[in-house]
């Protein structure tokens, strides 16, 4: 499949607004997909629906409510399900944070997901349907400085996961994927772990950059996302992303 074949279709993108979501959301709708455009800044979703037109479906709201994920799935059964949206942590070491900072993620990004998989397992949706849970390199290597992140982060892949064998239990021929980027300075989450890590190493943005190799961009997020959400044949549970593309794990 390409990715024209996403015309005449709709998808969800939660945390829309900003960063990866942004890059997502553009990137479906270039690729002929109607986009319910989900996140709680208002502003930002006016502007991206002033950039795309009406193919941009905003709606402002907390996507870990665990009552939104049930109704958008109801009112517009998406083809395409990305649930991207998280909290940035509290970047510091482990010591100098509570539970209430160091569960933040846990509280979004790993609440969210389960949420929304949650009601595309029990709609469910349509055969075909494609649900991509956006978890971090972090959930392989760790991230020390950022709380409970790379466990949410883990947690997210684990859920996708165990829906995927529930669709393949129940045949209900719905794909559950999770994609792992990583570190990249092109989003404020990113840009501010990357100042924290090279704060801890002792070196200085420009070098601890040149260390970590090519930027993962928004744009290069979105192109990847579509392209998973169209093509059926790539059948792995999750990929690492890079600034090369997606590498199956």
């Amino acid at each position: 499949m390409s990715v024209q074949d996403l015309s005449g279709t709709t998808a969800v993108v939660t945390g829309a607004s900003r960063g990866f979501g942004r890059g997502i959301a553009t990137a479906l709708v270039h690729a002929g997909a109607q986009v319910v455009a989900v996140a709680r800044d208002g502003v930002a979703l006016e502007e991206l629906r002033g950039k795309l037109g009406e193919a941009i479906i905003p709606v402002v709201a907390d996507a870990a409510d665990p009552a939104l994920a049930g109704q958008l799935i109801d009112q517009y059964v998406p083809h395409t399900l990305v649930l991207n949206a998280g909290a940035s942590p509290l970047m510091r070491p482990i010591q100098s944070h509570t539970w209430e900072t160091f569960s933040r993620n846990w509280e979004m990004d790993a609440r969210q997901v389960f949420n929304w998989v949650r009601e595309a397992l029990l709609g469910p949706l349509a055969p075909g349907s494609t649900v991509v849970s956006m978890s971090s390199g972090a959930a392989v290597g760790g991230s020390p400085l950022s709380g409970g992140y790379a466990p949410a982060k883990a947690a997210v892949r684990f859920i996708s996961a165990y829906a995927a064998g529930e669709s393949a239990r129940q045949g209900l021929g719905i794909r559950f994927v999770s994609v792992l980027p990583k570190l990249t300075p092109a989003t404020s989450l990113g840009e501010a772990g990357v100042a924290a890590y090279a704060a801890q190493q002792g070196v200085d943005v420009a070098t601890f950059l040149r260390a970590l190799g090519p930027a993962l961009t928004p744009e290069r997020v979105g192109e990847e996302l579509t392209a998973l959400a169209a093509d059926l044949g790539m059948d792995g549970l999750a990929y690492l992303l890079t600034a090369d593309g997606l590498d199956k794990l």
